[in-house]
């Protein structure tokens, strides 16, 4: 390895699944705006839209999201073209 370039700060850091609320402890740089308090001792806290408690692929259940209709709306245009 370089020396040098890696950063110095590694620090434990709190990340939370928002979809789930799953939280795990890990090392990171990450900066970090919120904190939280675990067994006593407080961690900065990233919050992530998606972890590998939450994503399809590793749990295993597709979810198909219908957001404002937007299936029913592709269906109607281009639904059954076969004529």
């Amino acid at each position: 390895m370089k020396q040098g370039i890696h950063p110095e700060n590694y620090r434990p850091v709190v990340f939370k699944d928002m979809s789930n609320d799953d939280i795990f402890i890990t090392r990171s740089t990450m900066p970090a705006k919120e904190t939280i308090e675990i067994d006593g001792v407080e961690y900065p806290l990233i919050k992530v839209e998606i972890s590998s408690t939450s994503h399809p692929f590793f749990t295993g259940k597709a979810k198909l999201v219908d957001t404002a209709g937007r299936v029913d709306k592709f269906m109607s245009r281009y639904g059954n073209r076969k004529k």
